[in-house]
């Protein structure tokens, strides 16, 4: 099945002139990552640790993103064995030493390969803090990028706003890890955004969690009343086995076809709207008992678009207004829900997709199809390609033990030489990013861009002119299967 973009890649975003403002200069520094979600720390730290003065630029006040801003947990698994990087192992276990364990453990169909994990957002934020803090990263939060100062095809500043009023960040080689290309648009690279034939990007949820659940009784209802057929018997026997001896179970529901008519009552009843059932999932939270995270409510990309600004605020209301409709009918209607509530609430969008640069390597579908590998290949991946559009269809997922990897060109661009791009705003069709978007992915992208980064620096070659396969293999943090 093979996919090609047909949409031009459009102008970067236009913005002031600052070439000539005199702001005052917050850091030099030899590596600026704008974004400390899930590949920004993750370049950050891997530059850091091999010697690159590293800042991050983050907006927020936590590292991690979606994966703790957004509640958006578990990771999603990559469905190839041994697709975990050094630094996804790193922080496994640096996860493990804090009590709580991230790797689900279940063995199915569903859960088959690298990255399926849970990170507790309130552990994971310090985590990251400690092993930024270990390799020296400097982090700036409270700053928002606004604007890049290009100069003979590099950039030279990036500009943000902080507390102080705007600033300058100098910097020999910038990361955008800001999932939306904003620093790439602000220098210029070309990019393009949603599908090549709607137009439109993957609907954006914004996620909440519900607390004093009888976990155990959700569960039962939804194997034993409404025969879920997620429920595949390795699941169920690792979770009866968990309850046996006294260890948190992981579990996890959702609207599918064999509980439909459940969820469809709702709405002839006027208790949820049929927006309100398009997507409905939720799942347990290791470190965190009687406590779920529901991958809901999802706003209908017809009506919200992740790459414009007033539409992404209208739906920040939209979906708060159907996060509580959802919580009420839960509390109502599902066995084990009775006396819980919501609380906590995302407190930034679950953008799927907005942007995408047009990069040295454009990845597409026929890429996952064909489980194509590439000598300059940063990480693997089977994770199918996931789009949440009911008129856009692009089959099942490769066959157990296939992948595809993901090149180093991706990454990089000709019209900048010094920027690295990771995450899931690399290079890439709708339909190739909705497989390369998962947090395991993007933190191997991260993990990657950091090392090129800092061996760029160190052997004097542009961000965009390294080859990735010319860094010696025990450097690198992948290496491709041939």
């Amino acid at each position: 099945m093979k996919t090609t973009s047909s949409i031009p890649a459009s102008c970067s975003i236009s913005g002031a002139d600052f070439s000539e403002a005199d702001l005052p200069l917050l850091l030099d520094t030899d590596v600026c990552v704008a974004g400390g979600g899930t590949a920004g720390t993750a370049a950050a730290v891997s530059a850091a640790r091999r010697g690159a003065k590293t800042v991050i630029v983050e907006r927020g006040i936590l590292l991690g993103g979606l994966q703790t801003m957004g509640c958006v947990y578990p990771c999603m698994p990559t469905y190839v064995d041994g697709s975990d990087t050094p630094y996804i192992t790193d922080l496994n276990r640096r996860m493990e030493n804090q009590g709580v364990s991230p790797v689900l453990g279940v063995e199915s169909e569903r859960y088959n390969g690298g990255g399926s994990s849970v990170y507790t957002a309130e552990i994971l934020s310090l985590v990251y803090e400690e092993m930024c803090e270990e390799a020296g990263v400097s982090i700036l939060y409270d700053a928002s990028l606004i604007g890049a100062v290009t100069k003979d095809g590099k950039i030279t500043e990036c500009i943000v706003q902080t507390v102080e009023g705007l600033g300058r960040i100098r910097a020999k080689t910038f990361i955008d890890a800001t999932g939306d290309a904003l620093l790439s648009r602000f220098a210029g690279v070309p990019v393009e955004k949603g599908s090549e034939t709607t137009g439109r990007n993957q609907p954006m949820s914004l996620r909440f969690e519900m607390t004093n659940i009888d976990v155990d009784r959700v569960i039962r209802f939804f194997d034993e009343t409404l025969k879920d057929g997620r429920m595949e018997p390795s699941f169920i026997e690792k979770w009866k086995d968990d309850m046996a001896h006294g260890r948190p179970p992981f579990m996890e529901f959702a609207k599918i076809k064999s509980n439909e008519a459940f969820f469809q009552k709702a709405v002839e009843t006027g208790e949820l709207t049929q927006d309100d059932v398009l997507y409905i999932q939720g799942f347990s939270i290791p470190g965190k008992p009687n406590t779920m995270a529901l991958n809901c409510p999802e706003m209908p990309p017809l009506d919200y678009s992740a790459a414009d600004a007033l539409s992404r605020s209208r739906a920040v209301s939209f979906g708060r207004r159907m996060m509580h409709r959802l919580a009420a009918y839960f509390v109502k209607n599902i066995p084990g829900f009775e006396k819980a509530y919501i609380s906590r609430e995302a407190s930034m969008l679950g953008v799927r997709e907005s942007w995408r640069i047009r990069g040295k390597y454009h990845l597409e579908a026929e890429d996952y199809w064909s489980a194509r590998h590439f000598p300059d290949a940063v990480c693997r991946t089977a994770y199918p390609i996931d789009i949440h559009d009911v008129k856009l269809s692009f089959g099942e997922k490769l066959a157990k033990g296939q992948c595809y990897e993901i090149p180093y060109r991706a990454l990089v661009t000709n019209e900048i030489s010094n920027l690295i791009v990771a995450g899931r705003c690399i290079s890439g069709s709708f339909a190739a990013q909705a497989s390369f978007r998962i947090q395991p992915t993007c933190m191997s992208m991260g993990e990657a861009a950091g090392i090129a980064a800092a061996w760029g620096l160190s052997h004097d070659i542009e961000a965009n002119a390294i080859r990735w396969e010319d860094i010696p293999k025990e450097e690198r943090s992948y290496s491709s299967e041939g």
